[in-house]
């Protein structure tokens, strides 16, 4: 994989002081460390990670909090982020739009399948028939 700057205190820097891997900012697969570090570097995309937490009740992670690791980012003894990306743009204007749309609308009705009548589709939402062919019963 190519070399990407997030290894970095900041671009260009080539001191390995930033994250151990490259994925997504806020990744559950993530360590603590790389965490607090994408926590410093994007303020604005975790608090909307905050936001989200907060409303569903849900933890980023069983083990992690994100307001947990919010606070931790900013304690002396975080790493330091070298450099914050602001997130100012139209995109993330979108996200967050997006976001807190989505919160404000009620939760889905869950779908129990022990409640689903025994005939009809196995999916619940369709009339496509058997999930597998009829084939025949010796190769042709």
């Amino acid at each position: 994989m190519p070399y990407h700057w997030t290894n970095d205190s900041f671009p260009g820097a080539r001191d390995f002081k930033g994250t151990s891997r490259c994925s997504c900012s806020l990744c559950v697969f993530a360590s603590k460390r790389d965490l607090l570090l994408a926590i410093a570097r994007r303020p604005r995309l975790a608090a909307l990670y905050a936001e989200v937490e907060s409303a569903r009740g849900d933890s980023f992670r069983p083990d992690w909090r994100i307001t947990d690791l919010i606070e931790q980012s900013r304690l002396p003894t975080a790493p330091d982020p070298g450099i914050v990306l602001p997130d100012d743009g139209p995109d993330m204007d979108l996200l967050e739009r997006q976001i807190r749309t989505a919160l404000q609308q009620p939760p889905r009705k869950a779908v129990h399948l022990a409640a689903r009548p025994a005939s009809g589709p196995a999916c619940g939402g369709c009339d496509a028939g058997p999930t597998a062919p009829n084939l025949p019963s010796q190769p042709v």
